[in-house]
């Protein structure tokens, strides 16, 4: 046990949920569903029960610095490790990889992203445990793939190959999302499954593949042997880490790499990436339509995601499939086939209002 270690992901903005997710507090710092406890929180609280907390790692921007430490009080300050500027995964793991290696050269590690949704934690908390279990015996790569429940086309699959054990096969390839056509086939063939975007190796492993696949992140974080864990530790990472490759695991290591694997897993899991999502995930009346954080009233209305300030009531006549947010100074609504647009509304509030509503 005090060789395995967790690193959560929480830099991300999380666009897709504006105007509830903000620049300043991006939707893993916010409570959904009025439990009292943020997403990240909730990741944290998971992961706390198998694996230690001082061995429970958080990388994030630098903004987010102090939301961390308000939500998780109980981390170190080495236990937050900040990102001078978002340069997708790639980077971001290999910046935890050489940080917790410094302190253990033994350690696997669990990598996952802080928004993600678990409905069956014991199962899931099985399913981790094993594959820490196999990535100390062998250096894989190991991802956990989810068996779809629809043809997704806002999730990335996962296709294996014959034979294994324990659930865990060798990749055969990687396809990033789908359109609705070939959504429907990978569902429908039985072969395909999504990609949870949680990934388990140990350090070594994951280093060996970094030097293999991705040499230039490679080298500049070995320039920074020594610094690791010191005083200097930061000053290397804002002078280096911005010069690295903008490139995601996914691309520049799990699809090159021969040595990758999946854990095919069954816990209930949905990556809470869209306001879909959460529709999906939400209880709804009798017309399909859900309110979060306020009431409701629906007149002639169905297939309808509402969610308004606390102690606030909505009011919605006539409106199918619409998604409805108030969040402090921004009124959203669209509709629910559309909301793959919102990330361009964002920036073309941007553009007409600047960041004030941001």
């Amino acid at each position: 046990m005090k060789d395995n270690y967790c690193v959560i992901m929480s830099g991300g903005i999380g666009s897709r949920f504006w105007p509830f997710s903000r620049e300043n507090k991006p939707k893993q710092f916010l409570d959904f569903f009025g439990i009292g406890r943020s997403l990240l929180q909730q990741t944290f609280d998971r992961f706390n029960q198998l694996i230690p907390a001082e061995n429970i790692y958080i990388a994030t921007n630098r903004l987010y610095a102090d939301l961390v430490k308000e939500q998780l009080p109980e981390l170190k300050d080495n236990q937050i490790l900040l990102e001078p500027t978002r340069r997708n995964t790639a980077p971001c793991i290999a910046y935890a990889a050489y940080h917790i290696y410094a302190i253990n050269p033994n350690a696997n590690l669990v990598i996952t992203p802080a928004d993600h949704l678990i409905l069956q934690e014991q199962h899931f908390l099985r399913n981790i445990q094993t594959g820490l279990n196999f990535v100390q015996k062998f250096p894989t790569l190991l991802t956990l793939g989810v068996k779809p429940s629809r043809p997704e086309t806002g999730y990335g699959y996962i296709q294996t190959a014959e034979g294994g054990e324990d659930n865990i096969q060798k990749v055969k390839a990687f396809t990033e999302k789908p359109n609705l056509e070939l959504a429907k086939v990978f569902y429908e063939s039985g072969d395909f499954f999504w990609n949870s975007g949680i990934f388990i190796w140990n350090v070594k492993t994951i280093l060996d593949a970094f030097a293999k696949h991705l040499p230039d992140i490679s080298t500049r974080f070995n320039r920074g042997a020594g610094k690791y864990n010191t005083t200097g530790e930061q000053a290397f990472i804002e002078e280096e880490y911005p010069m690295c490759q903008n490139i995601s695991i996914d691309y520049g290591i799990m699809e090159k790499a021969d040595n990758v694997y999946m854990l095919m897993a069954d816990f209930g899991w949905s990556d809470l990436g869209t306001w879909g999502s959460l529709y999906d995930l939400a209880e709804k009346d009798t017309k399909q339509n859900t309110a979060l954080k306020c009431r409701s009233l629906f007149i002639e209305s169905k297939d309808n995601l509402v969610i308004l300030a606390d102690g606030k009531l909505g009011v919605v006549q006539g409106l199918e499939d619409y998604i409805i947010v108030e969040s402090d100074n921004v009124l959203l609504v669209c509709q629910k086939s559309e909301e793959q647009r919102i990330k361009q509304f964002v920036t073309d509030v941007n553009m007409k209002y600047g960041t004030e509503y941001l």
